[in-house]
């Protein structure tokens, strides 16, 4: 071993990450966007951790490292970032939403 970190985590597209949410309410939906941009608009249920707090917040507000997690931003950029930090914490089954909430159609609040 030489410390290096495989990144791994899922993409997911909308209509795949819908239909799970309806079908699992233990899935955590992971807004990584600024607050003002969640208090704008934000699909429900969602958590808020920006993504510059998830090195430091995530271990404490997401204790189980196997849980489901949907991470979501704008467009897709942080919520990849963000996706890549939490796979290299040891979260094992991150999924990132392709085209964030941008791409959502479904029910925002």
């Amino acid at each position: 071993m030489f410390g290096f970190n495989k990144t791994s985590y899922n993409s997911i597209i909308a209509d795949d990450a819908k239909t799970r949410l309806d079908q699992d309410n233990n899935i955590i939906l992971l807004d990584v966007r600024t607050k003002q941009e969640h208090n704008e608009i934000h699909i429900p249920k969602s958590v808020l951790i920006p993504l510059n707090e998830i090195k430091s917040r995530a271990l404490n507000e997401l204790q189980d490292k196997n849980a489901e997690i949907i991470v979501y931003c704008r467009s897709g950029a942080r919520s990849s970032s963000a996706s890549s930090i939490l796979s290299n914490l040891g979260y094992t089954n991150v999924y990132n939403l392709i085209g964030g909430i941008s791409g959502w159609k479904y029910e925002t609040k």
